[in-house]
């Protein structure tokens, strides 16, 4: 039985569907969910190619910020579903990050969206779902952002 299910966002349109079938899952398990995203640190581009530490903490707490209120609208969507739900912001790699905390709290299933890259866009940026599917513990389900068509 799944009493806990981990949805894994990185905020982007593409994570929609996974966080309503996460959402719908929860419901039909009488599961509480967990909201997890990946703080990844943030890469300043300056032409002189030095940050000074200062701006470089300023960038990283506005991050942050920003992935806060996020989370709390996914939260909030998913209680006004009926739905107990909790945020993690995680750090590391994303695939290692989302795997360590679905060990820490007995995840029964992570849910995770993909973008659907393929070919040279996939071999260049990877793809998370995959990484993640490699390094879970447990059920991962993985939600395409978009039907695809029947060939």
């Amino acid at each position: 039985m799944t009493r806990r299910i981990l949805f894994a966002t990185d905020f982007s349109p593409a994570s929609a569907p996974a966080f309503r079938q996460a959402v719908a899952s929860c419901k039909e398990k009488r599961a509480s969910l967990l909201v997890a995203h990946v703080l990844e640190p943030p890469v300043p581009f300056t032409t002189e190619g030095y940050v000074l530490p200062r701006m470089y903490d300023e960038i990283a707490a506005a991050l942050r910020t920003a992935a806060e209120k996020k989370m709390r609208r996914l939260l909030a969507g998913a209680r006004k579903s009926g739905v107990r739900a909790r945020g993690l912001l995680l750090r590391g790699a994303p695939h290692e990050a989302i795997a360590r905390a679905a060990r820490s709290h007995r995840v029964g299933q992570i849910v995770v969206g993909t973008h659907g890259r393929s070919g040279w866009s996939r071999l260049v940026l990877g793809s998370v779902a995959a990484r993640v599917v490699a390094a879970s513990p447990c059920p991962v389900l993985v939600i395409p952002s978009r039907k695809r068509r029947a060939s």
